[in-house]
């Protein structure tokens, strides 16, 4: 830290879009001896996670939880609803909604994808076109990523809803909330969603290792037409167990549900509503400090229309290889740790260099947010890096509520 001293020391702050900043509450109910998996306290608690999983969800329907990440929620909702052959339409507004259709293409199934670059949402004019082309209603499913991590595009999930309604289409709507759920407002049943996966690391608050897929009854009807199924990937005995055993396909991850348990107290303490409110008012006060930064110098927001931004996830980018210079001088010094800029050029490319990103998603308050805001401030004017003045007072009147 040129010309002073380094102050990295004391408590750290991953500011990356997942996993996110853990609650004390969240480890405490994990830092505990292991349980019975065979009967008792856990055999109950668990049994209360599934109706408040749906309540975040704001669905009525079926819920599986599966000891995986994000991608293991991806490949159990592929194989639960489709087969080898069956055609399924992607529109791609960053590098997850490709990385799903990469695993849907790796189990046989045929993928089209209508790829909107990593700056734009869905062009619901030209999804509505395909869907009404294909009129002998070859396209079984619809992979829509909600919010894409990489880009920080939040998309309108509802609106394609609308479209398959619209074309009398009977493909099954997938959504992917991996980092929308519990951050940006989703509601599954009202938006007639039929299959969601997300997982436990970003708005849910816990640790990584576990995931959920969300489904209705149609997509239930489409997993009873298969004519086989992984017994593992299989979410029927997972959503309607027999025995404690089938929640999971196994042995239980035992702290990872202590941990979920605390996590859900806390957002139906606080509500749902509130919640989507707080990530809303926070991240209009970041984006007004990143809107400032931009207007003198080379920072650039991927997105730059607020509403479709992801109240979870801000994506920045500036000339190469200043992102990385960034990143790094504040891990470094500050103890702070921003997001790569993962998916917006090729790894190996000098350009993957000029890309970052913010999260501020899950246990995130007024106080983090102007810390992260005041880092890279401090960050900016240390390395010299142009950037227009008055942001942290923009991010301060965004929180007050000037």
């Amino acid at each position: 830290m040129s010309g002073s001293v380094n102050v990295s020391a004391g408590r750290s702050y991953l500011a990356i879009p997942g996993p996110s900043v853990v609650p004390d509450q969240v480890l405490q109910a994990m830092h505990r001896a292991s349980p019975n998996i065979y009967a008792g306290e856990l055999i109950e608690m668990t049994a209360t996670l599934i109706p408040d999983l749906r309540r975040v969800a704001r669905t009525q329907h079926h819920a599986a939880i599966y000891i995986a990440n994000g991608h293991g929620a991806w490949e159990a909702a592929l194989q639960n609803t489709l087969q080898p052959g069956d055609l399924v339409l992607v529109p791609a507004s960053g590098r997850f909604a490709i990385g799903w259709s990469e695993m849907a293409d790796g189990l046989g199934i045929e993928t089209e994808v209508l790829d909107f670059g990593n700056h734009a949402p869905w062009d619901l004019d030209r999804i509505a076109e395909r869907l009404a082309a294909d009129k002998e209603h070859r396209i079984k499913a619809v992979l829509g990523v909600h919010v894409d991590t990489s880009s920080s595009i939040r998309n309108d999930v509802a609106a394609l809803r609308r479209l398959l309604d619209a074309s009398g289409h009977p493909a099954l709507l997938m959504a992917d909330c991996i980092a929308s759920l519990g951050c940006d407002r989703f509601e599954m049943d009202d938006w007639g969603v039929d299959v969601m996966v997300s997982a436990c690391q970003k708005g849910l608050m816990v640790p990584a290792g576990i995931s959920f897929v969300f489904f209705n009854g149609k997509a239930a009807a489409a997993r009873e037409a298969l004519p086989r199924i992984s017994r593992y990937w299989d979410w029927k005995p997972r959503a309607n167990p027999q025995e404690f055993y089938q929640y999971f396909g196994g042995t239980a991850p035992t702290h990872h549900l202590y941990g979920l348990r605390a996590a859900l107290d806390m957002i139906h303490a606080e509500g749902i509503e509130n919640v989507w409110a707080r990530h809303a008012h926070l991240a209009r006060a970041i984006w007004a400090a990143c809107e400032a930064w931009g207007s003198d110098g080379p920072l650039r927001m991927n997105v730059p229309y607020r509403a479709l931004r992801s109240n979870a996830v801000t994506a920045l980018q500036l000339e190469a290889p200043g992102g990385t210079r960034l990143r790094q001088w504040l891990e470094q010094n500050l103890g702070l740790t921003l997001g790569i800029g993962l998916g917006m050029a090729p790894s190996d490319s000098p350009e993957w260099h000029g890309f970052f990103r913010l999260g501020h998603m899950g246990h995130v308050n007024g106080h983090m947010v102007l810390g992260l805001l005041g880092g890279v401030e401090t960050g900016l004017r240390a390395l010299d890096i142009p950037h227009g003045r008055g942001a942290l007072e923009a991010a301060a009147a965004a929180l007050a509520g000037r």
